[in-house]
């Protein structure tokens, strides 16, 4: 009992028997959507390798001393902003995205990689002594950390990612302590840009809305007059940037507001994903037994619509368990940033689970159809060697900071 006990203090299983489990049901999820797919028929094998890498990764991470990942929180995040500097000069196009360092042997996503560097950039600078985040001069230089790597993002383009970063940075900066009024100048102009994607109504509807704050918060006028001038931009630079967008991604933004409007073409994979998973019933057609998954009604499913592989060959129970399992592992992750035992682990935490969360609420939501199809994988299950590999990292950080949380670093 004492060993085990020992064994627990230092070992957090209620996040990791969760994450091997998704593990195993993604490998499996993955055999069965390239199993009538024969330029994918590799992808099995890949993904098992990865799986075994990223575990051995995951162990090396845990292990580290404390103070590692402050230590390598700036080294780490320029070298994120190079790799993405990289790709946007040398970098392979997959999907209408430069995004791809490839290496012939290997390949990989900068942009997977910079997530940690900017989480680790990011708790560096609020965590900083230096550092008060209701300065305005101090909120922007976070805000430049996140903004940085999401623009080079959406330059290559790839909107998904660059909208991950962008929560990132909100949560990180919002549970760093930041003033209510504070809060409300950087969340406003992301509410204002979505707004605008349902008309010029809705728009006007929620510059309204911030006016009558604004006289609720009782600043100068200078500074209202800045902080409205900020939200109509926002609302209409949203044109200008939906014209650098590829057609693929306007379509993915316009299908979302109605996804019926072209279903068989940006709303095709919406629509097949939610017959699939409303096809598998309580128990599922069985492993192997999906129509939609075997017939190849979506493309490459193993990717971004591996949520409705499970759906139909494992039904109800199946889906349930993903979310159960997710739940769990979301909760645990939360529950670990009152007790990171310094204030660098509990910012990091945040990071981390704002990422973990974003992926998996777009991507399910994506799968049923209440959110658009913008790229986003579901960590641990979708085929990918770069995800899986950086999830497993900052699973290796969650895990470390575990193991050291009563050490004040």
């Amino acid at each position: 009992m004492k060993i085990n006990y020992k064994i627990q203090d230092k070992f957090d299983y209620w996040i990791f028997i969760p994450i091997l489990i998704l593990l195993l049901m993604g490998l499996i999820a993955i055999f069965s959507s390239t199993y009538n797919h024969p330029t994918a028929a590799g992808n099995f094998n890949r993904q098992a390798f990865w799986v075994g890498t990223s575990l051995w990764v995951m162990f090396f991470i845990f292990m580290l001393p404390a103070r590692t990942f402050r230590l390598l929180a700036i080294p780490t995040y320029i070298f994120s902003i190079l790799l993405l500097l990289s790709v946007l000069a040398i970098g392979k196009t997959v999907y209408g995205a430069r995004s791809w360092l490839d290496f012939g042997f290997i390949g990989f996503q900068p942009s997977e990689f910079a997530k940690i560097g900017t989480i680790l950039a990011l708790a560096y600078w609020l965590t900083d002594k230096r550092c008060d985040i209701n300065n305005y001069r101090h909120l922007f230089i976070a805000i430049s950390i996140g903004a940085i790597p999401m623009i080079l993002i959406l330059l290559e383009p790839d909107l998904g990612t660059a909208i991950v970063f962008a929560v990132i940075t909100l949560l990180m900066i919002f549970w760093s302590g930041i003033s209510l009024f504070g809060l409300f100048i950087v969340i406003t102009p992301p509410i204002t840009i979505f707004a605008s994607l349902f008309g010029t109504t809705s728009l006007l509807a929620v510059l309204i809305i911030i006016i009558i704050i604004l006289f609720y918060f009782k600043r100068n006028l200078f500074t209202n007059a800045t902080v409205l001038g900020v939200n109509i931009a926002a609302g209409f630079i949203f044109d200008i940037l939906f014209k650098f967008l590829k057609p693929h991604q306007q379509n993915r933004i316009l299908s979302f507001i109605d996804p019926s409007a072209d279903p068989l073409g940006s709303g095709y994979n919406a629509l097949q994903a939610k017959v699939a998973i409303g096809s598998g019933g309580f128990f599922g057609k069985g492993f192997l037994g999906g129509n939609q998954t075997q017939l190849r009604f979506i493309p490459e499913q193993w990717t971004d619509f591996i949520y409705c592989v499970i759906g139909e060959e494992f039904g109800f129970l199946g889906s349930s368990l993903v979310l159960l399992l997710f739940s769990i592992f979301l909760l645990r992750i939360m529950n670990l940033s009152s007790i990171a035992g310094n204030e660098y682990g509990n910012i990091t935490v945040i990071g981390i689970l704002t990422l973990f969360f974003v992926h998996f609420s777009i991507n399910i939501g994506m799968n049923l159809g209440v959110t658009p199809v913008i790229g986003i994988p579901l960590p641990f299950l979708s085929y990918g060697g770069s995800s899986l590999l950086v999830n497993m990292i900052l699973v290796g950080m969650i895990l470390n900071i575990y193991r050291n949380r009563r050490h004040h670093v």
